[in-house]
Parts: structure tokens; sequence; C-alpha cells
């Protein structure tokens, strides 16, 4: 019995640290006070928008939908492609995509102009295996479908970034797909997952050092990648190299569970955030109503000179688990994992 007791007691003792680990590491602790600059400004009825990226020179964007609440209960996978139109007094959104032509399971997008009336747009499709879709669009609201691609490294896919209308990134969110392994990328921060480039006719591996890697985008201006890890609570700065390596800086800590990754105007990024990971997984299984969201803005100037500011926390009540927040003008367009509507803020005092 003796035995039995201090072997039971020697599991508590090596066990304990790794759950308090966890809940320290995932935000559990985290005391969540509604606080923002912005108030709501259009609140729209369309489901489980998880990644929306805008191009503010040209009055529009582009946003995808995936109903995983509706799948999560028993409904066939559905999807599509949405454009957004910017007016000085409204907002107008309109489907892109027919999807009984093609069935559409979307994540990650990327949008990269091309000239004066065409886009290409290349979208991550979890429909009946992992794909990435391509198309060009035509002045803003024209899609057409121009090939799937597909690879054995993209196994995973979260997140895409195009460097040109051939070129692209992808990241995989885990690197193992059984139960254990899941599990141990998950809680016990196993940094693996894998970053591909696609260099227009070859994919191969990039980076392999994040922990559920996730958002990814591209300064062009500086020549600068960003990978988001939403597990360890960071975003990976590289630079990108001419044959298309990643070189890493540094990794910006952000205090909270990063995702998708835009610019505004100046720079800065603006991530969309869960900052309590474990209520976000709750939430996601259907166990729990809301999931609190958070939105960053980093200010990187350089190697360790950079400034993190939280400019909207919400308990989740006004929209769960937040993934993205690319701005236009005064508004800010915040898409989630499965809400039933997404928002555009204002920010107050604006005119």
């Amino acid at each position: 019995m003796r035995k039995l007791k201090r072997t039971i007691t020697l599991v508590l003792i090596l066990i304990i640290p790794y759950v308090l680990y966890i809940f320290i590491s995932t935000g559990f602790f985290r005391t969540i006070e509604n606080t923002t600059n912005f108030e709501v400004y259009k609140t729209i009825n369309i489901p489980g928008v998880e990644d929306i990226t805008i191009d503010e020179g040209k009055d529009f964007g582009i946003f995808i939908s995936y109903d995983r609440a509706g799948e999560r209960e028993g409904q066939a996978k559905k999807g599509g492609i949405y454009g957004m139109y910017f007016s000085k007094d409204a907002i107008r959104v309109q489907s892109l995509t027919d999807t009984h032509k093609r069935e559409l399971a979307p994540h990650g997008i990327s949008l990269i102009e091309i000239d004066s009336t065409k886009h290409r747009l290349f979208v991550i499709n979890h429909a009946k295996g992992e794909s990435i879709e391509v198309y060009d669009l035509f002045h803003k609201d024209s899609l057409v479908h121009v090939n799937t691609l597909r690879n054995e490294l993209i196994y995973s896919p979260n997140d895409i970034v195009a460097i040109s209308e051939d070129k692209f990134y992808v990241t995989n969110d885990h690197y193992y797909s059984n139960t254990i392994g899941c599990l141990a990328e998950n809680y016990l921060e196993i940094s693996n997952c894998e970053t591909v480039y696609f260099d227009g006719i070859d994919y191969r591996v990039v980076d392999n050092d994040l922990s559920y890697a996730n958002g990814i985008n591209f300064d062009y201006n500086r020549n600068l990648m960003f990978i988001a890890s939403p597990r360890s609570f960071k975003i990976n700065v590289y630079n990108r190299l001419a044959n298309g390596d990643l070189n890493y800086i540094e990794s910006i800590d952000c205090g909270t569970g990063v995702d998708n990754i835009e610019f505004d105007k100046e720079g800065n990024l603006l991530v969309g955030c869960h900052p309590n990971l474990l209520a976000f997984s709750s939430y996601a299984k259907g166990n729990r109503e809301f999931s609190p969201s958070e939105i960053i803005k980093i200010n990187y100037r350089d190697k360790g000179d950079y400034t993190v500011n939280s400019i909207y926390v919400n308990d989740g009540k006004e929209m769960s688990a937040s993934t993205v927040a690319p701005i236009y003008g005064d508004l800010m367009v915040l898409g989630n994992v499965m809400d039933k509507h997404f928002l555009v803020l204002k920010q107050k005092n604006s005119h």
C-alpha cells in the first residue's frame, strides 16, 4: 500500500507541473475585460467567416464562409467565396461562387493584384481532401476557377500567402495525424509544424519549427514574412531569401493565441486572436456558448524593436473566436471561426 501511495505521489509530482503549464500557457487564468475604441457598425449574417482580406486601394475585399458549426451538427460541408464592396455610405456583400459546381470547405485565402483589372485568389479547400483552389478575379466581381493544386506536403493546411500569381507559402497547422500526436502538439507545444513553399514548379518545406503554425503574411515592402503560432502565443519573423527560403529573425511575444495576420497602410500587423485557447477548444466542440475574442496591433520596426497593443477584447458575446481583422479606413472587419455572423466595427469619434 505504501509503495502504491508513493507511486501515486510521484506521478502527481510529475504531472501537476505539466497541467499547470498547460493552463498558464493557454491563457486559462487570464481575466477577460471588454475593452475597445471601436463600436459595432454593421452585423453581417454569414456563418464561419474565418478569413478576410481587403484591397483598400481598390475599395473591396474578399472573404470566405464555411459553416463549421453546421457541419459539427451533422450537416454537409458548406462554404463559399464572397466579395465585400465599400462605398462612402454603404457596404455591399456579394456571393462570387456557385457551390453546386464546386464543393468548398474554405479556410485561409490570399489575394494578389496582377494588373488593373485582375487579381489572383488562392483558397485552401478542405472538401474532398486538401487542395489549393486558384482563381482569377476580374474587375473585382467576376471569379473564374483556374486550377486545383494538390501535393503530399500540403496535408493540414491552415493559411496561405501569395508571392506572385504562381508562387505561394502554406502553413500546416499539425504535423501528426494520430490522436496522441495531435494532443502533444495541442497541449505540450510540440514545435514541428511545416511551412511549405511552392515556387511554381516544386513544393518544399522551408520551416518546421512552429507549434500549430497558423496565419501567414508577407510584407512585400520590407521583405519580411510573419507566421503565427497561437499555441505559443508568438509570431515568428523571417527574411525571405531570393530562392524562397526563410531566414529566421526572431519571435514576437504576443501574450495571446494569434491567428490570421493582415496589414494596415502603415505596415502595422492586425492580428485576430484567441486569448483563452482552452475556452476556444471547448467552444469549437460545442461545449461552451462563447469564446473570447481579441485583436492586437503590432508595430514592428526592427529586430527587438516592436510594440504589441491590444485594440479589441471581448468575452465573446459580441462575436466569439476572432480570427482576422483587416482595416478599411476607420472600419475594422472581424472574422471568426464558426459564429453565425461577423462584424464590421467603426472607430469611435471618427468622422
